[in-house]
């Protein structure tokens, strides 16, 4: 299976997400590539749109490789095996992170226009364009609990088998349509895999609100 793009993607996740029509749900992208699949998400299914404010945390020599993860109220994840496997030091962790934390605040700044849209009590489905590890959608999960939602759904196009069992011991319910043998990399099952900006995710951040 190949995705056009990600709003196809997220398209594709509201017609398997229907059953959660009712529950009126808050769909929270994570940025930057996460939000038009939440938002396309939303286009089937209702609801309310915003974002969830995640960074990977990636590899010095291999930034696609993520050591963990960080998200708002200062929730950090490890991925203790890449650590341990790639041998980064807590040096050079450490830089990283106080990298990702001013990048994390900086986003906070632009793509928030308002306060946050409240989690207690509301069916909440984290949304993204795909996982190869899961440490920034463990990091969104661990987020969200900390904020009572009535139930925690997360909705990826696609994932490694090894991120999927990972976010199934975190999240209520996982929907993932793709789950090749072998991810090579997310991007490899996309047509349109661009790079967003923070404009295209403000704008749709905008009208979908």
């Amino acid at each position: 299976m190949i995705y056009p793009n990600r709003e196809a993607a997220g398209r594709a996740l509201g017609g398997v997400l229907e059953h959660l029509r009712a529950a009126d749900p808050l769909i929270l992208g994570l940025p930057r590539g996460g939000v038009p699949v939440a938002v396309a998400i939303r286009a089937v299914i209702g609801g309310d749109v915003d974002v969830l404010l995640v960074r990977k945390l990636g590899v010095p020599w291999q930034p696609e490789l993520a050591m963990g993860a960080i998200g708002e109220d200062g929730v950090r994840v490890l991925n203790a095996d890449v650590v341990r496997s790639t041998g980064v030091s807590p040096a050079e962790f450490a830089e990283i992170e106080e990298l990702e934390r001013a990048e994390l605040e900086r986003r906070r700044q632009v793509l928030r226009s308002a306060a946050p849209i409240p989690l207690k009590d509301r069916t909440v489905i984290i949304a993204d364009d795909g996982m190869a590890t899961g440490a920034t959608a463990a990091a969104a999960c661990e987020i969200a609990r900390m904020h009572e939602p009535r139930r925690v759904v997360v909705a990826i196009p696609v994932s490694s088998p090894e991120a999927l069992q990972r976010i199934r011991a975190l999240a209520d319910e996982v929907i993932c349509p793709l789950i090749p043998r072998h991810l090579g990399g997310v991007g490899g099952v996309y047509r349109d895999f661009h790079q967003l900006d923070d404009d295209e995710v403000v704008a749709l951040l905008t009208e979908s609100r």
